[in-house]
């Protein structure tokens, strides 16, 4: 439509009527103006349909991963990193699956289904070339990562924690009943490990490869042959725990575990002699021994520094303590605000980093106490995270139903 306006004279084409006449000078509000809509605005109602942001709501966003993995259609239970590179996680979750998918990008290589119930436990083989999903009922299966098929799967009882050898195709599982499993894979050649009828609530096969340390429901812990398929130690009694094992850990070369108990203790236990040669504990009054039935703060994750001769035990009331190996002296106390779920130590520093019910994972600095740094993203508790051997990344699993890869950079890389 070729209208040309000159002054106030339109000129129009065939058909063209006027409809209405716009002033173009009378579109160009005044300040004036604008103070007099704004006055009309119910900023209030704008606020509930999120037009208007607080400072909580704008914290709630902020997310400093490198990628976020959404497959999960539930909570994020487990994650693990493949030994061999790095490069692999393999996450397990609500929705009865697990997925092993690539840290770099979050590509999905392998779909781990057919379980019946959440799957609580998924680790790779030393190797990396097999991967092991166990769910909450006990279903157990085992996948080759490259052919992408399920290479043997068995049945036990409630499963409650599930871990390769370190050097050998051989997985180990321990059970509500109280038994440890061990199978050869694919064979499926078994050999159990029985005790009481007191779950066997968590295991670690020592560096050695031939022995295995298991804690249970009523305090004891078991070092059994996996050879022979004896104790070798039973720790129970008056220098053990006076409640469930809920976690433990072995320094490098397997000499020492560090158990730790609703009872609110971590022992020091001699693998060799089956002693408990040390016990920490945040009240050292208690440490001489707590009154039955008095509340205690649970211990959730331990774990040895290999750098320096420190351990850290996380508790949940949030308390992050870090102790003197030779003495059990606390050394340091990093309080959080939240319970703690998990730590895990650098392969070769003394940081510590720690997850959280706040959602949060945070880096300490054991040798002063310290925060070094703090990543957030996640919208609900972190349940389980893992460290890559450098140290520059983290993998965490979440309640939000994803999970997120971290870079961890600090000044000193």
């Amino acid at each position: 439509m070729d209208n040309n306006t000159q002054g106030n004279v339109v000129y129009l084409h065939g058909d063209e009527e006027i409809i209405e006449v716009i002033d173009l000078n009378e579109m160009d509000p005044e300040p004036d103006d604008l103070a007099d809509d704004l006055e009309d605005i119910d900023f209030e109602d704008a606020d509930d349909e999120g037009g208007w942001e607080t400072d909580d709501e704008m914290e709630a966003e902020q997310d400093d991963s490198e990628l976020t993995f959404s497959k999960h259609t539930g909570s994020v239970f487990c994650v693990s990193l493949d030994p061999a590179t790095n490069s692999m996680v393999v996450t397990g979750g609500e929705d009865d699956k697990a997925y092993v998918w690539r840290v770099s990008d979050g590509e999905v290589l392998l779909e781990c289904t057919g379980h019946k119930d959440s799957v609580t436990c998924a680790v790779f083989s030393h190797d990396s070339s097999m991967v092991a999903s166990g769910d909450m009922s006990g279903m157990i299966k085992v996948w080759k990562v490259e052919t992408k098929e399920e290479i043997w799967s068995f049945e036990v009882g409630d499963l409650e924690w599930l871990e390769w050898h370190p050097c050998a195709p051989v997985l180990l599982a321990g059970t509500d009943d109280g038994n440890m499993w061990m199978w050869k894979i694919p064979s499926g050649d078994c050999k159990t490990f029985q005790s009481s009828a007191s779950q066997a609530t968590s295991g670690k096969v020592l560096p050695d490869g031939k022995r295995a340390v298991v804690g249970y429901e009523d305090g004891t812990v078991r070092v059994w042959d996996l050879k022979q398929g004896n104790a070798i130690h039973v720790i129970k009694g008056q220098d053990a725990h006076h409640g469930a094992l809920t976690c433990l850990a072995c320094n490098k070369d397997g000499s020492l575990v560090l158990t730790g108990s609703v009872d609110g203790y971590a022992k020091l236990i001699n693998t060799a002699t089956g002693k408990v040669v040390g016990a920490c504990s945040l009240d050292v009054d208690k440490a001489k021994g707590s009154k039955p039935g008095e509340e205690s703060n649970s211990i959730e994750s331990v774990g040895f520094c290999n750098v320096l001769p420190l351990v850290a035990v996380a508790y949940l009331d949030g308390t992050l303590a870090v102790y003197d190996l030779a003495t059990q002296v606390l050394r340091h106390r990093c309080q959080h605000e939240a319970g703690i779920v998990h730590l895990q130590w650098e392969e070769s520093s003394s940081v510590v980093s720690t997850c959280c019910l706040d959602g949060a994972l945070r880096l300490w600095d054991a040798r002063s106490g310290s925060i070094v740094a703090e990543y957030r993203g996640h919208t609900a508790e972190i349940l389980n995270f893992a460290i890559n051997r450098e140290a520059s990344l983290a993998v965490t699993a979440s309640g939000d139903h994803q999970a997120k890869v971290f870079c961890l950079q600090r000044p000193d890389r």
